[in-house]
């Protein structure tokens, strides 16, 4: 059986982050993807220079009409962009019960451009976190949604994840990609307690659309059946060869995206290997 999982998120035209990532992500973890766009962006692995946000009604029209005709396995929550667009996408999946929801409160692009209006942050928090499965923030915008100063130490990262809990999602995996240091440390916390995932720190400057992935990743794996703590650890495996693979891309000259298709790819020395 082929699993289908819905993305509702923003477009990358360079092809690393958003809808984009969140489709190759789903491809490569074996599941059918599908898109609801809530904006579009001009940006590269240089940075964003612009924004469209389309209409909130037209955004919820989209999943709506996904929902009406095919069944959905899970959802995956990227870039809302604004307050009513938070708030179409919380009235369209409102009725979609048992389906399991991963919200990756996008908030800054890699490059510093704002994807979230500042005003929408207490409509995320109040319509889409409680209809999450499962949140993924990094430390910047674990703060942004707790209130606290950003995790400096795994302490600081168990205490903003217990504290994004309190607003409503079931789960929250907090991302250490932020900390210094040779490891990225993740930790889940949820009803049963706490799980930290290990990773030693990959050196490149690849990492466009990671967070991106990762979330998608995870989505998919839940549809699959996973439980959260084995989708996470799944997700982040793969993700992880993403990144160390990512030099065998040459796409731009800022940062790059992370190989989705490493393990179906078998690039030659002359980059031209066969798919």
């Amino acid at each position: 059986m082929i699993f289908n999982v819905l993305s509702i998120a923003g477009s990358d035209p360079s092809g690393g982050a958003g809808i984009q990532a969140d489709l190759k992500a789903f491809s490569a973890r074996g599941v059918f993807g599908m898109a609801a766009l809530t904006a579009l962006t001009a940006q590269n692995t240089q940075g964003v220079s612009a924004v469209y946000v389309l209409p909130p009604d037209f955004v919820a029209r989209q999943i709506r009409d996904v929902f009406a005709d095919i069944r959905v396995d899970a959802v995956k929550i990227g870039m809302i962009a604004n307050a009513e667009i938070a708030d179409a996408v919380a009235g369209a999946l409102a009725p979609q019960h048992g389906v399991p929801v991963v919200l990756d409160p996008v908030m800054i692009a890699k490059g510093g451009a704002a994807l979230l209006d500042p005003q929408a942050v207490d409509t995320l928090k109040r319509r889409l976190l409680p209809l999450a499965t499962l949140v993924t923030p990094n430390l910047p915008e674990a703060a942004a949604l707790t209130g606290l100063p950003e995790a400096a130490d795994r302490d600081g990262m168990a205490r903003q994840a217990r504290a994004i809990l309190a607003l409503g999602p079931a789960l929250a995996l907090v991302k250490g990609g932020h900390l210094g240091g040779p490891a990225s440390p993740d930790i889940l916390v949820g009803a049963e307690g706490e799980h930290w995932f290990e990773a030693p720190r990959t050196e490149t400057k690849n990492t466009h659309g990671t967070g991106c992935s990762l979330s998608s990743a995870i989505a998919a794996e839940l549809a699959k059946g996973a439980s959260p703590a084995e989708a996470v650890a799944r997700a982040k495996a793969w993700l992880a060869q993403a990144v160390a693979r990512s030099g065998d891309l040459t796409v731009g000259s800022g940062h790059g995206p992370v190989h989705h298709f490493h393990a179906l790819w078998n690039a030659g020395p002359d980059g031209k290997g066969d798919p």
